[in-house]
């Protein structure tokens, strides 16, 4: 007979990047509301510290730290100032991403509008964001009995779409750098270092609502693309993650790595017929 909560998460010790996001802010105040500790990592102190205090409000834990998650020297100096404090982590979380208009291709454009640099810069943010933070902050984990990485992927990894072609590359080497660096940790540090990423679908936020609704509520063209390959017919709320996240982050998940979860109301199962 299991005793313990294989869900519980009080006192754990969770490293957030990208925490002051649109889907990280909603992650972070759930995470701190079940007992974790949140040390949040950002590039903007202002984002950093409004997100600090709210948890604090709330009642929960968090301490803000400053880093640039695409440059190596900058996160070097973070980690050292968190493990004088804090000694180790348990989980790192790592939400930092986005994309650029000049990494998009517009359905006027073709290939050869790309913009190298803005490509660049895409890469740079989701790719070397997510790797850079996990070099820096592995021997944190590896100081705990045991550790888990959560990375975030996206439905554009494995079902590449239209125009958001910088940022569907990016993030397929996130899922390929999640199921290697799972194997990787495993066999060299032992089962109890895991590696996982969630790849969101499409969720409604403020960041997007121009995108895929009209001034009036309905749906613009691509907003009906999507509806339409969703079984669940309806697009995600911030809140449908929070399941997956704390499973993932928990023991509830110990026998999980190298697992790209989906949170995408079945689009990555339908095929159109």
């Amino acid at each position: 007979m299991i005793a313990r909560d294989l869900f519980d998460l009080k006192g754990t010790k969770i490293l957030f990047s990208g925490a002051t996001g649109v889907l990280g802010t909603t992650m972070a105040h759930y995470l701190a509301q079940q007992g974790a500790e949140l040390l949040i990592l950002g590039r903007t102190s202002e984002k950093v510290n409004a997100l600090q205090d709210q948890i604090i409000a709330e009642g929960g834990k968090a301490s803000g730290y400053f880093a640039d998650v695409t440059e190596e020297e900058s996160l070097t100096k973070v980690k050292l100032l968190i493990e004088s404090q804090h000694g180790s982590v348990a989980v790192l979380i790592n939400a930092a991403g986005g994309n650029m208009p000049g990494a998009v291709i517009r359905p006027e454009q073709t290939f050869l509008d790309l913009d190298s640099e803005a490509l660049r810069q895409v890469m740079d943010l989701n790719y070397l964001g997510t790797v850079l933070p996990i070099k820096a902050f592995l021997p944190l984990l590896l100081k705990s009995e045991k550790g888990t990485i959560l990375n975030i992927s996206s439905m554009a990894a494995s079902r590449p779409m239209t125009r958001v072609m910088g940022y569907a590359s990016a993030k397929a080497a996130i899922d390929n750098l999640t199921k290697w660096l799972a194997v990787e940790l495993a066999t060299k540090h032992g089962p109890s270092y895991r590696v996982n990423a969630l790849a969101p679908g499409f969720f409604l936020t403020e960041q997007n609502r121009t995108l895929l609704t009209e001034v009036d509520g309905s749906l613009t063209q691509r907003g009906n693309q999507i509806i339409s390959h969703t079984p669940m017919n309806r697009f995600g709320q911030p809140e449908d993650i929070l399941g997956a996240l704390h499973w993932l982050c928990s023991d509830a998940s110990a026998f999980v790595t190298g697992t790209v979860v989906a949170v995408d109301g079945g689009f990555s199962a339908y095929s159109g017929v």
